[in-house]
Parts: structure tokens; sequence; C-alpha cells
């Protein structure tokens, strides 16, 4: 079968591979460089981890993905996954590292509970007195976004898929199987998937009110001098407790250490508005992160870079077929762990032709 992919990321690269070893002929489209530093998954790195609230479904979901980058490094010949585990810390009743703490109890998933004082002799960058309870699993680390997507790329090449960069989509004939191209040039296929992340609306703009876009930035910081041989052995900060829906990625795989907020996003109809970050963008999403990050004013600000999201109200993958093609949305930041494992998924799917068993299983409903 001759498919195009639509979309360089994380699950479009990962469809190609799949599709690749299916022993389908393959081409996959990508309108900026693979990997985009715009998109949603062309950041440096992503968190995965096994915590999600209970009988969400995608905790169990972990163990299928960790098995697909298990066979991507295979056919890689390297790992990108720093595999240092996650930590969390609760900071009120009921917040996000206590539902998450429940999720985790309930799967009989890997935990430590560590009381406040041993958390900061052992994480000396957590402030005494500014939360509840920390705890840390060993199932969780940072997975190396840019080398993922070179290594992909390579691969396909190397494997007899087309990879086109910069060559920027403008419209889907889905009943027909083409695309047009912004040269006006047209491609036709078999089976057209697009995973286009934020850019899935202005392809298809009747999913909006199923997706929503958003803005959002990411802070990347130097930490204190006494502080940075700490950071560069400490877990993931999954989430620091409270409101602020923020995690902490450590140096990791040759990039630097960043902060995240779920709190520091704006919805957009338009993936290309304000991609620029704004006068005191990073310093507003550092100080979110104090208490419980102690001497927060004393993380120097390297760089801050934007992103755009695509969200569903439940925060679950979706898949929407139209003709001959079939959308494919992450949603959420949580999307990029399951990459190579929605991939193989969605190449099931190109081959079966069951979209109802695809659609289960990205909203975690099935084992």
């Amino acid at each position: 079968m001759n498919v195009i992919v639509v979309g360089a990321g994380i699950a479009g690269l990962s469809t190609a591979w799949s599709l690749v070893k299916a022993g389908h002929s393959v081409s996959i489209v990508e309108q900026g460089p693979i990997p985009n530093p715009l998109a949603a998954s062309g950041d440096h790195h992503r968190i995965i981890r096994r915590a999600y609230p209970a009988r969400s479904g995608y905790g169990r979901l972990i163990t299928e993905a960790y098995e697909a980058w298990d066979e991507m490094w295979d056919d890689l010949g390297e790992n990108h996954l720093d595999a240092r585990g996650f930590l969390c810390v609760s900071r009120e009743p009921g917040d996000e590292a206590e539902i998450y703490r429940e999720g985790l109890e309930q799967g009989n998933f890997p935990f430590e509970l560590v009381e406040p004082d041993a958390a900061v002799e052992r994480w000396p960058f957590l402030e005494s007195g500014s939360f509840r309870y920390a705890y840390f699993s060993p199932e969780g680390g940072a997975l190396h976004c840019r080398k993922i997507a070179a290594g992909l790329t390579k691969w396909l090449s190397a494997n007899g898929a087309n990879v086109y960069d910069h060559t920027k989509v403008t419209t889907i004939d889905a009943d027909a199987g083409h695309i047009v191209l912004e040269s006006g040039e047209t491609m036709q296929a078999d089976r057209i998937v697009v995973a286009a992340g934020a850019w899935v609306l202005k392809l298809f703009p009747e999913l909006d009110g199923e997706l929503k876009t958003y803005r959002t930035a990411l802070a990347y910081v130097e930490p204190p001098a006494d502080l940075k041989a700490t950071w560069e052995a400490a877990p993931v900060v999954l989430d620091v407790g409270g409101t602020v829906d923020g995690y902490v990625v450590p140096p990791s795989g040759g990039a630097g250490m960043k902060f995240g907020s779920g709190l520091h996003k704006v919805p957009t109809s338009n993936a290309d508005w304000n991609r620029d970050p704004v006068t005191g963008e990073g310093e507003a999403i550092r100080n979110l992160f104090s208490p419980p990050i102690a001497r927060i004013g004393e993380y120097g600000l390297t760089e801050v870079v934007t992103c755009a999201y695509t969200f569903t109200d439940d925060e679950k993958f979706m898949a929407h077929e139209n003709g001959k093609c079939l959308v494919v949305s992450a949603c959420s930041g949580h999307g990029y762990k399951f990459g190579a494992a929605v991939g193989r998924r969605v190449a099931a799917c190109v081959d079966d032709g069951d979209v109802p068993g695809l659609k289960a299983w990205l909203r975690a409903e099935v084992a």
C-alpha cells in the first residue's frame, strides 16, 4: 500500500517507521525541519512516567509504550531514554501529585514515599517546610526527542521511505487520497495518515470543538553552582504540587534543565500565533516553582522556547477517519511518551481497518 504521513513529530515518524516495517511504501511530509523546534514533540526532551490518575487506563499502557521504545532502540541501534525515574511533591490535599500517587497505588506500580525532611536531605533543591511529602518511582525518566527524530529520519531514509522536510501541505482531499503542497504540487496515496499536531485544525477545521489549541512556553535555566551536581543526578520532577501543574527536567542528553507549567498556556485558534517569547515570560514561568523549589531567583534563565499543543476536553488521544484519511492527535504534553506505541497501533489500523479498535486503545479503554 502507498501511504503518505503528514507531520514528522513523534506520532508521524513512529507511524512511518511501523508502516515501513510492515512492508508499505511510505512518504512522510513535514512543513519544517526534522526535528521541528516549533512542534510539540520538537523540544530536547519529554518525560515518560507510569503516574496517571486511578482508572485512567494510561498507567497500564506505559508497559506497551516501553515495549515499543525497546523495539525502536533495537532498530536505531541506540537507546534515547534516560531512565532516571521521577519525583513528585505534594503540597496540598488532593493536588495532582496526590492524584498520581493514588493512581500508582491503584495500579500496584512501584514508588517510594519520602517524608519531607528526608526528601530535602536527599534532594536539597527542595525548600524545607514547603510540602507535605514526596515520592520517587524508578519507572520513568526523560526521552531525548531530537535525537529520536534524527535517528528515525535516518532509519526511514535508509529503509526506502521518502522523507520530505520543509514541505508544507496546504490541502488534503480525503476522498481522492491526495494532498496539495504549498508549491502547488500534488501527491497521491492509497491512505493518508495525518499526525500534524497543533496544525491539524488548519487542514481539518471541522475538528474545531473536538480539538483545542494552546500556546505555551518552557524556561531553560542554569541551576545554582552548588546544586548543579545534585540536579544532574536527580530524577525528573513530574509534579511540584499545588495548582502549578509544574514539572522539571534536569540536564539530560546534552540538553539543559527546564521548567514547564500547565498554568502557563493560552488558548489560540492559530498554531503559529505569538511563537516568539515575550518580555518577562521566562521569569514568570520560573517563579511559579517557588515553593517547593528553594532559591528560585538563583536559577539563571538561558532560553525560553514556545510550543503549541492540542487538547481534548478529557485530555485523551483521538482518531478521526475521513475517506482515505486517518487523523490522529495526541492530547496535551502526555502524548510523547506513547509515541512509539501510537505509531505501531496506527500502522496496524492502516492494515486492518479497525478504526474503532484504534480509538478504544487511544482512549486507554482496552488493555
